[in-house]
């Protein structure tokens, strides 16, 4: 008897949009009956399931507004009752309102897999409730959150894995951000280079946001430092808790200043990153942006650092992430690294974590 389980997507952006393609697509001895997928705008029902060759095109000429949260609660409720099957949720938006609904999806036996960051870096409230509700319900709702730092990098499952084993994590320190870690190499690798042209030419390449500033304030590695921090015991409450080294000028950081504008007058300062790439290169050293979760002395540093030429982080090349784990069993720490962006392997993160659901729900 071949076991099934239902699928809503939340979410069809780029990451969405690969994921449901890669799901759809796949070979697999467990049925994975998609039967919602929605937008911000529209949405497809679809109770005995959708095709891989049509759902793009079915939910564009959809006239069927996106379910309000309450309202797909309700309805992804609905088609358990009637299928008898277990459902998966998958949120490829990048939603706090979603995340703050997770702990009402798991109280209904509703497992989630998702990339949101938002739900594991928010108040530590959060964090707590989601994975007690997670708990008390007994392997019927399970929670998923690999591709929240790494992308399709083993980040989460072997920190996890080490700690469940009796390890004791005592530092993670790394490169999270693809488009920064992009940037940094770049920058390293020429005494004329400009710091304002890499950070344009990743734009261009579609490393960074539309607006480069969303990667450059150092938010989204604060994140993911928050998440590794919580995981490895070290309860950080907020964001508003670290200090995280922005690399937005002071004098450009109003947010009534268009994306155009910041560009334009990033080169007027130039000098000041220059000056401290100076000073690393006559200690032998180059700059990177790093996060890092001192255990020991229960710090957590978000920003610039400098580092020997024979360090793996000076190596690093193009955009890729690299993450250190130090621990009591492996006093050299433990390297992982390897692509931490693009749709593609953060949307093959989010399914093998999907897939690992499946094969402890399904019936």
């Amino acid at each position: 008897m071949v076991k099934s389980v239902n699928v809503a997507i939340v979410g069809t952006g780029v990451v969405g949009s690969a994921f449901v393609s890669q799901l759809l697509r796949m070979s697999s001895s467990i049925k994975y009956n998609v039967i919602y997928i929605g937008n911000a705008d529209q949405s497809l029902k679809a109770p005995t399931g959708l095709s891989a060759d049509n759902w793009a095109s079915a939910l564009q000429s959809s006239k069927t507004p996106s379910l309000s949260i309450p309202d797909l609660l309700e309805f992804l409720k609905e088609q358990s009752s009637i299928t008898k099957l277990p459902t998966i949720l998958v949120d490829n938006t990048s939603s706090l309102a979603i995340a703050q609904s997770y702990p009402k999806f798991l109280e209904n036996k509703i497992s989630i897999a998702t990339p949101n960051k938002k739900a594991f870096s928010d108040n530590y409230s959060l964090w707590e409730q989601l994975f007690n509700e997670s708990r008390k319900k007994n392997d019927t709702a399970l929670l998923y959150h690999e591709a929240t730092v790494g992308a399709g990098l083993p980040i989460i499952g072997t920190l996890n894995d080490l700690i469940q084993t009796g390890d004791k994590i005592i530092k993670i320190e790394g490169i999270f951000s693809g488009s920064l870690s992009f940037i940094f190499n770049s920058f390293s690798q020429s005494d004329d280079i400009k710091f304002s042209d890499i950070v344009l030419k990743a734009k261009e390449l579609g490393y960074t946001e539309p607006d480069p500033r969303d990667d450059l304030g150092g938010l989204d590695v604060a994140r993911k430092v928050i998440i590794l921090a919580r995981i490895s015991g070290f309860g950080i409450n907020s964001l508003n808790d670290l200090d995280i080294e922005s690399l937005i000028p002071k004098e450009l950081s109003s947010p009534t200043l268009s994306t155009a504008d910041f560009l334009s007058q990033l080169p007027n300062f130039d000098d000041q990153i220059k000056q401290q790439k100076i000073d690393a290169a006559n200690e032998g050293k180059v700059l990177r942006f790093v996060g890092s979760v001192d255990l020991v002395n229960n710090k957590v540093f978000v920003g610039i650092a400098k580092y020997d030429k024979s360090h793996p982080f000076a190596s690093l090349q193009g955009s890729d992430n690299v993450i250190s784990i130090q621990t009591e069993r492996y006093t050299n720490p433990l390297i992982v690294q390897g692509a931490g962006a693009g749709s593609e392997v953060t949307a093959a993160g989010v399914l093998a974590d999907t897939i690992k659901i499946a094969q402890r729900v399904a019936v």
